[in-house]
């Protein structure tokens, strides 16, 4: 209809289209204005601490020999080779052979580069750019990267690879990286460019583009497979890492692609350098250690405190033969512990949930259970800049202050929640006791004839805690112990063990009342964020076992995603934690300050380690002449 509006206007026609291309010109010379950052990897504040000609990451052994087989005992079963899929359950390391036009550490665990925070390199791309409005991006692929069958990893592949997480993935990702990223196009075979949608934070738009794993379009084209379905058969990747065997649910294997087509890559230079990584399954923990004690498997890296403490006195520790380290660990420890379903009908009130989380004695427990070895997370954040701490003031309250949410009163008048301190060489005191009576009272649970509590309606305060039979010792006899307490309290609990298909069934309905999960710690800002703590998704997201929702939480995280400078994101992220310190849902239980490792003596690590990654099978190495010797020793086979 303009066009023959303008043909009809007749002597006003010209006028109009030098208007429009006045306009348009004026739209051209706006656009060549801004600035296009082109680079070799990718920071939001663009400050990268490897330049374009980095010959390897500084923490890597780049002359790390190449061979050899590490071998890990894991607890439980497996039934797939799809992470992607809610249905089954999928084998460990299952995403080791498919890799992103911007590098992640193996497996996903940790940081790349281990030694820096929030950097990240090309991979499948050798560079990117994209202007400083951050409104798109474009990847400049490698043209020599292969799948392991031989074909080439194209910009088509990625797309593909795109929509097929929105279409099939994950609801809860889909959703929203649907919204912010609305296309995405193929420039060339080796050239994509993302757009991003106007009017949202620029943050976790580039680096989420630039990790979504590759897959080729054409097995997925030939085969007819789903990524929602659960399968054995794997597409090939164009990792490192091939698979060699997997046979549920007893073990699997890969293997070292001999042909990677990234060998020579700065990003990989004393890396990968396993010829094979093996993951045997056991029925139980009990049965995993003693795989390792009898050197059936050479790597473990230990979670329970009293397995740490007391059962690493075995012939071949005091033969020399097995090394254990406490190696320090440098990232902040993440929120885990006893998770309160906020779904249940019994958590709906926060003084509830408080009383419940008196139950738990963290000083005995440590000192009877954990030797002493564990240390108490206070915060999201804790030891970090990010921990929020006293009342706010300054700018963390005035932005407090500013939130349109309705914010509880206590957030700005008292100090965060933290555990409670409780006595060592006794369970549980009268004066908890007290405390968390005096709070169920006040929530409507009155103790009744029995002595259990129980709602006006006469219905018992039933709290069910499900735990996995693969749970090491440890946990269940903290969950014993605190089970015990909550009986004490009035309470009617019990503690459900169940194997491990039921536990991931019930996991992810999120049937249960308390469970052993948590969330990462906060390192900063994101749209990872709102997946984990955000209302939009809080009723199925597998992120947030809590099911939190808090308009209050919501507007933080929106906010911190709009920030323009560090400072401004680091106070957004300290009110953040002090909101959900707040909201309380987990019960932190503590955690190891550094990794405890035992390995049999073959194996080589940098000196000294990167402080954000253990690295065991990304950065590790084989040593030959100490596998021979151990051989030689009758040690191994």
């Amino acid at each position: 209809m303009l066009g023959i509006g303008v043909f009809l206007a007749g002597g006003h026609a010209g006028s109009m289209a030098q208007a429009q291309s006045a306009d348009a010109a004026a739209e051209t010379s706006e656009a060549s204005e801004v600035e296009i950052i082109k680079t070799h990897g990718y920071s939001y504040f663009g400050n990268l601490s490897y330049p374009a000609d980095y010959p390897h990451f500084n923490y890597v052994n780049p002359d790390a020999p190449k061979g050899g087989e590490i071998s890990l005992a894991l607890s439980g079963t497996f039934d797939s080779m799809n992470p992607y899929t809610r249905l089954g359950r999928a084998g460990a390391l299952s995403t080791v052979m498919y890799e992103s036009l911007l590098g992640q550490v193996l497996a996903g665990s940790g940081a790349l580069p281990a030694d820096q925070e929030d950097e990240m390199y090309g991979l499948l791309a050798e560079s990117l750019e994209y202007p400083v409005t951050k409104d798109w991006v474009i990847f400049h692929m490698r043209p020599e990267a292969r799948f392991s069958d031989g074909t080439p990893v194209t910009a088509h592949d990625v797309a593909f690879s795109h929509n097929l997480l929105l279409d099939q993935g994950l609801k809860s990702y889909a959703e929203a990286v649907r919204k912010r990223i609305p296309k995405v196009e193929v420039l060339d075979d080796h050239t994509i460019k993302f757009y991003f949608a106007e009017g949202i934070s620029r943050r976790s738009l580039i680096d989420q583009v630039g990790t979504v794993p590759v897959w080729s379009k054409a097995w997925y084209e030939e085969t007819g497979a789903r990524l929602d379905e659960s399968r054995m058969e794997i597409s090939p990747g164009s990792g490192p890492y091939m698979l060699e065997e997997a046979d549920p649910p007893r073990r699997i294997t890969y293997k070292r692609n001999p042909d990677y087509w990234g060998w020579d890559l700065p990003i990989n230079k004393g890396r990968h350098n396993f010829d094979r990584i093996r993951l045997d399954y056991f029925g139980n923990s009990d049965s995993a250690f003693a795989a390792f004690r009898a050197g059936e498997v050479t790597f473990r890296t230990e979670s329970d405190a009293k397995q740490w403490a007391s059962f690493y006195d075995f012939p071949a520790i005091e033969k020399g033969w097995v090394k254990r380290e406490e190696l320090a660990n440098g990232q902040p420890p993440a929120m885990t512990g006893i998770v309160f379903n906020l779904g249940s009908d019994v958590f709906k009130d926060r003084r509830v949930r408080e009383a419940v989380a008196l139950g738990f004695n963290f000083e005995w427990t440590n000192k009877s259970l954990n030797f002493g070895l564990y240390e108490q997370q206070r915060s999201f954040a804790t030891g970090t800049h990010l921990e929020a701490q006293g009342v706010p003031e300054g700018e963390e309250k005035a932005f407090l202050e500013g939130l349109a949410a309705e914010l509880p009163e206590t957030v700005l008048t008292e100090a965060p929640w933290e555990p409670h301190v409780s006595d060592p060489d006794r369970l549980v005191t009268r004066k908890t006791l007290r405390q968390a009576m005096k709070l169920l009272d006040e929530a409507g649970w009155p103790v009744g004839a029995d002595g259990k509590r129980q709602n006006a309606k006469g219905e018992p305060l039933r709290i069910d805690f499900l735990a996995s039979a693969n749970a090491d010792a440890s946990d269940r006899a903290l969950a014993e112990n605190y089970i015990s307490n909550l009986e004490k309290m009035g309470i009617d609990a019990r503690l459900e063990i169940v194997d491990a298909a039921q536990y991931t069934k019930r996991e992810r309905d999120r049937d249960y009342d308390l469970v052993f999960d948590g969330y990462p710690a906060l390192t900063g800002t994101g749209t990872g964020l709102a997946q984990r703590f955000g209302s939009e998704a809080a009723e199925y997201s597998l992120f947030n076992p809590a099911g939190l929702a808090s308009p209050v939480v919501d507007e933080i995280i929106e906010k911190s995603l709009l920030t323009e400078s560090q400072e401004e994101e680091d106070m957004t992220v300290r009110a953040l934690d002090r909101v959900l310190r707040h909201e309380f849902f987990v019960l932190p239980t503590g955690y190891a300050p550094d990794y405890w490792v035992a390995y049999w003596d073959m194996y080589g690590h940098p000196e000294p380690q990167p402080p954000y990654a253990l690295g065991a099978l990304d950065f590790w190495w084989y040593d030959a002449e100490k596998a021979a010797a151990l051989k030689s020793a009758g040690a191994v086979r």
